[in-house]
């Protein structure tokens, strides 16, 4: 072993211990390099409308499939996994209705976002000045990509990212970065020959094997979809009204989940007590004050009625 091969196994080993000082479950590093295998099936994917009304995902090609056009001279690529999993889950009945977990608490943009920020400060304290940019679900970065190359799972038929330790339930987030490091290897897919997740979809969005047509998942129709939801998926979101978590509840790999340990994921004290009454006639000032730091910000109000009235039965 070489000098600098001594360096960089030494630096790595001390990013991934203070990863793990801040709370990330699991963290693994990647050569920053041209996504050559990705290239054509996200060319494809765009090509066959698969990102619907997101017209952001055909947006920066390039910069999706290569790190080194968001930041010059991008050597390494550090993934980190941070899990959501609450201790406390919401009822999930067939009259409740249901939002995905992940939403339960804080939004994670500006929780993953601070935590990488004080990543970024420890290693510049220990390497000297680095040039670094922080990543989180907001740029042209294909997190679940660089996360798989760097071991931290396998890409699963309902294109989540898996880990045989701790299920799909998490946060991804990146660092780019200048500095050579040591890489890990990815590792081998352990779906096997499982369909779970592909056959409990209701409204086959999974069109294929580690295929999802975006434009068809119920995450979509009451989160990104602005205009009206189409009738043809009427009776078929059992009931979700912001984001669906039923291709990861039905994957056999989340029997390992465990409840997280970030307070800010914590189920907020407005929500654990709602009925499908509150939803059903929540008012705007309620809306507001509820879920004022949380991800179903996004959907605002007005979207967020939209998809309670979309779930009613019929009168």
């Amino acid at each position: 072993m070489t000098t600098m091969d001594l360096v960089r196994q030494q630096r790595s080993i001390y990013i991934k211990s203070k990863a793990a000082e801040n709370g990330f479950d699991f963290c693994g590093i990647s050569r920053a390099e041209f996504l050559e295998e990705e290239a054509p099936r996200l060319e494809n994917w765009l090509n066959r409308n698969h990102n619907g009304a997101m017209g952001y995902m055909a947006n920066h090609f390039d910069k999706r499939l290569d790190p080194r056009k968001l930041l010059d001279g991008a050597k390494s690529v550090i993934s980190v996994l941070l899990n959501y999993y609450p201790d406390q889950k919401l009822p999930e009945g067939e009259e409740d209705l249901k939002i995905s977990k992940y939403a339960y608490g804080k939004d994670y943009h500006f929780v993953l976002k601070e935590k990488l920020a004080t990543l970024v400060a420890a290693i510049q304290a220990e390497t000297g000045d680095i040039h670094a940019r922080v990543f989180v679900d907001s740029a042209p970065v294909m997190d679940k990509v660089w996360a798989a190359k760097s071991g931290l799972g396998w890409v699963g038929k309902h294109s989540n990212l898996l880990n045989r330790d701790m299920g799909s339930f998490f946060f991804i987030g990146e660092i780019i970065c200048d500095l050579d490091l040591e890489y890990d290897s990815a590792i081998k897919d352990y779906c096997g020959t499982c369909t779970r997740c592909m056959d409990a979809c209701p409204t086959d969005a999974i069109t294929e094997a580690y295929v999802v047509d975006g434009s068809k998942c119920i995450s979509y129709y009451t989160i990104e979809l602005k205009e009206a939801i189409p009738k043809e998926v009427e009776g078929k979101f059992n009931n979700w009204i912001f984001g669906c978590d039923i291709c990861q509840d039905v994957c056999p790999w989340n029997r390992f989940s465990k409840p997280n340990t970030t307070p800010e994921f914590s189920l907020q004290p407005g929500l654990a007590n709602f009925t499908r009454n509150d939803w059903e006639e929540i008012t705007e000032e309620v809306f507001r004050e509820v879920f004022r730091k949380s991800p179903l910000k996004r959907t605002k109000y007005e979207g967020l009625k939209k998809n309670i009235v979309f779930v009613q039965p019929p009168k």
